[in-house]
């Protein structure tokens, strides 16, 4: 017999924490405001500054919620090897926390679960109520005797009766179905909801360590287990308990001591099922793991196809995937050894139940002890415990699974990102103007400490003017965005907006006023319009009009056009149907719908790309990573990346007049490269006028040699022997 563990289970929606670590900086700032919370629930709606009144006003839900309100952030924010004992095994026994936690799921749910309990009560009566009924119509034909008029009354009554009974106990079957079902779902939905957005609100490190396979395992794979743990299988499970409760008293109610000899072989199968249980429970844990690996490694290789496809990896990357795979099919083996041997000692179990209750029940039947009836109604009930214990046991193997899997959301669910998701100052409009400031800033990636990025680094942009970023590869222009955007915190030093540490300011509404166009833009797996759309602060208000004006300016709206389904065109997975250029100017075109007075640019040498990007910064304050020597000559000043720092910046003109400056040797190499290339170029011309010149001479050759040796076989078949010979070899001569 399985353990039970009774009590509903239901959605829990935790509630929204977003308090700062307490941790130190230097040249630090006044302490940050209190922590916003909201009401629980799946949706909070979170506060901002209304740029026209200056009042609070409400942005969109967005459904970021924490687990527990005293969680901890994970240690190194990876989530791997984080649970269970060591060697990668999970715990044993079940922890009572995740029993909790999976009951104060049932909260939002509580009323109808109730409902739902009683009407299954009222099901599970009137099932094990049939046994007894049954037993009295046995019973009353055999004392009835050879009386058929009292026999047929008898019977009638006991029939209608039973008739009604059973209509009351289907009805009340139904509706816990159904409440349990709608119940279950939302526990799902509500889950799934939160772990979302508890992996959204994390900061971007969590995701440099953490793989996108194993996040999409635990949203979707893992959801699954814990959610048919506690739906389908709870209903059953309830059903089972109650009516081996039920059994098990109807049978001491009819034959104390019959019950009490059959029973007695219900101790040691319920030691077996605790065992059972919490191995169950460990490879369970084991299994979702190695799935989540083979996972990774799937959605890793999909989603780079054409790498895969471009270097002939499709039969080595199938056997990695299979050895992924054979790892989750080694455990499942195991898992079905279990359940094997198991469920085979309850079967065997059940039926060593019934042979005891006719050996036992016959000897009291000889003794008059027990009548004809009793008897079957105990071994009908006897039956419908069996049942109810196989229900059990399949009830107590699914649990441990939803245990095992919920081991790892709760993880998630529990952790705390470092830094608050829309938590600090707003400015006002008209105190947003663009002045940004890099003092003496240090930066090593989380996942790489031991290799810097920034050693001291200080650099201004002032308000209204473009600053652009060159230097050489790897010297950590890309970064200095991501340092803006605020994806990262420094190690040291201060990043300013106008004087306020980006680090006192809400991310949200940072981000909000800051536009960026990466060289590798990426877009969803939707239409155009949406895409564009995308950048608005509420997609929802923005009109076909606004979009239509992004792209013109953005000189996408033509080649928008010439597609077939114009801007509903589809761009699949990451904009994967369109060119690199295409995928920069409705960037771009998303950037100026966001009118963002900050812009962080990294964009190609695409004429129009640069056109477009050149009006996008009028009146903003502009960081770009220049690719172009007109991105720089139209540039206010020049900033070159070297050694970890700032090595010159000035104007252009300024930097070129040093030559012993990096820039000019950056951009002497520039020039010294286009013109070998056009050398190249020149050369690769010249040898193909060559090569044409050769051919055509060449084929003016051959032409003349074929036309000469065809007059020479003309005047050789003209051969005078008379009129008639002469037309027999011409016509012969003519032949193909």
């Amino acid at each position: 017999m399985r353990l039970l563990i009774s009590g509903s289970v239901c959605a829990r929606v935790a509630r929204l924490n977003l308090a700062r670590h307490g941790r130190l900086w230097p040249r630090h700032r006044p302490p940050p405001p209190a922590v916003l919370r909201g009401k629980p629930g799946p949706c909070v709606s979170l506060s901002a500054r209304s740029p026209a009144e200056g009042s609070w006003v409400s942005h969109t839900p967005v459904a970021f919620v924490s687990s527990s309100a005293a969680s901890t952030p994970t240690p190194g924010g990876s989530l791997k090897n984080r649970t269970g004992t060591e060697g990668g095994r999970a715990p044993t026994t079940v922890p009572l926390d995740d029993v909790k936690r999976i009951l104060r799921l049932a909260r939002p749910e509580r009323w109808n679960l109730a409902a739902a309990v009683g009407f299954l009560t009222v099901s599970s009566a009137v099932t094990m109520s049939a046994p007894f009924l049954l037993g009295k119509v046995i019973d009353t034909i055999y004392t009835t005797g050879t009386d058929m008029e009292t026999m047929t009354s008898s019977l009638t009554s006991l029939c209608i009766l039973l008739t009604g009974v059973f209509l009351c106990g289907g009805a009340a079957n139904a509706a816990r179905v159904y409440l349990m079902q709608t119940s279950g779902q939302q526990i799902v939905r509500n889950l799934r909801a939160s772990v979302f957005a508890s992996i959204l609100r994390q900061e971007v490190a969590f995701f440099d360590k953490n793989k996108t396979g194993e996040l999409i395992n635990r949203l979707s794979a893992d959801t699954t287990v814990v959610g048919r743990s506690i739906t389908d299988n709870l209903s059953d499970g309830l059903r089972a308990v109650a009516q081996a409760a039920a059994g098990v008293s109807m049978m001491f109610y009819v034959s104390p001591s019959l019950a009490s000899f059959v029973l007695l072989i219900v101790p040691p199968v319920a030691v077996l099922a605790v065992f059972y249980g919490r191995y169950l429970r460990s490879i369970s844990k084991r299994t979702q793991d190695a799935l989540a690996q083979a996972t990774e490694l799937a959605e890793e290789r999909i989603s780079n196809l054409r790498t895969v496809r471009a270097f002939g990896k499709e039969l080595s990357e199938v056997n990695s995937y299979t050895h992924k795979t054979d790892q989750v099919l080694s455990l499942a083996r195991k898992e079905a050894v279990l359940r094997a041997g198991f469920f085979g000692v309850t079967g065997l179990s059940g039926n060593i139940m019934i042979l005891a209750v006719l050996y036992k029940g016959g000897l009291l039947m000889a003794s008059q002890h027990m009548t004809v009836g009793d008897l079957s109604s105990f071994l009908m009930y006897t039956f419908w415990v069996g049942i109810s214990v196989a229900g059990m046991s399949s009830f107590y193997s699914e649990l441990m699974k939803g245990f095992g899997a919920g081991a790892r959301l709760w993880k998630l669910l529990d952790r705390k990102p470092e830094f608050a998701l829309n938590e600090g100052l707003e400015l006002h409009p008209d105190q947003l103007k663009g002045r940004l400031e890099f003092c003496d800033v240090s930066f090593a990636y989380p996942t790489r400490k031991e290799a810097p990025i920034f050693q001291n680094l200080s650099l201004l942009v002032p308000a209204g003017t473009v600053m652009a970023v060159v230097g050489p590869s790897g010297s950590g222009k890309s970064t200095l965005v991501s340092l803006l955007l605020r994806l990262y915190d420094p190690d040291a030093g201060v990043i300013t907006i106008d004087g306020h540490d980006i680090r006192d300011l809400n991310p949200y509404w940072l981000r909000s006023h800051i536009g960026t166009v990466s060289q590798e833009p990426v877009l969803f797996s939707c239409s155009i319009r949406d895409n564009i759309a995308y950048g608005a602060v509420d997609p929802d208000t923005v009109t076909s009009e606004d979009i239509y004006r992004a792209a013109r300016v953005a000189n996408a709206h033509d080649f928008i056009q010439a597609f077939p389904k114009g801007f509903d065109t589809v761009v699949g997975e990451k904009g994967v149907l369109l060119s690199g250029g295409q995928k920069q100017r409705i960037a771009i075109a998303r950037a100026l719908l966001k009118n963002p007075k900050i812009l962080a640019l990294d964009a190609e040498n695409e004429f129009l790309v640069q056109q477009a990007l050149e009006r996008l910064m009028e009146g903003r304050t502009v960081m770009i990573i220049a690719h172009r020597l007109s991105t720089i000559q139209n540039a206010n000043a020049v900033a070159v990346l070297d050694q970890r720092c700032i090595a010159e910046c000035g104007p252009h003109t300024e930097l070129l007049g040093n030559r012993q400056g990096l820039f000019r040797k950056l951009m002497e190499k520039q020039a010294f490269l286009q013109e070998k290339q056009k050398q190249r170029y020149a050369e690769t011309e010249g040898e193909i006028w060559r090569w044409r010149r050769s051919f055509m001479v060449e084929t003016q050759q051959v032409g003349h040699n074929m036309h000469l040796d065809a007059e020479r076989r003309q005047s050789s078949c003209f051969v005078d022997k008379g009129p008639e010979s002469k037309t027999s070899v011409q016509s012969i001569c003519l032949l193909p």
